[in-house]
């Protein structure tokens, strides 16, 4: 258990550092994009394996990811302005 958490914390850590490199101009901090993308994670990894229960390690680290990533996701911001088209009068 303990390793399955410290396994998605890492996981975590790794996604928002590449979250953080490819997305840095549409991110806020740094530190608040680290800390969602372990807190996100963990919270993949808790939701898994309540879920499935013990001895699910690799659906945990999934769970993990895939929470993760849409709690990275949650954090961009638009990459411009907003066109808005004219209606044809």
């Amino acid at each position: 258990m303990i390793l399955e958490a410290l396994g998605s914390a890492l996981l975590g850590v790794v996604l928002a550092w590449a979250a953080n490199h490819r997305f840095s101009h549409r991110l806020p901090t740094r530190h608040l994009v680290f800390a969602t993308g372990v807190a996100g994670a963990l919270f993949g990894d808790f939701v898994t394996h309540t879920a499935l229960g013990p001895g699910s390690f690799l659906p945990s680290l999934l769970g993990a990811t895939v929470v993760g990533t849409a709690s990275l996701s949650l954090l961009l911001r638009p990459a411009g302005r907003l066109r808005r088209r004219s209606a044809p009068a």
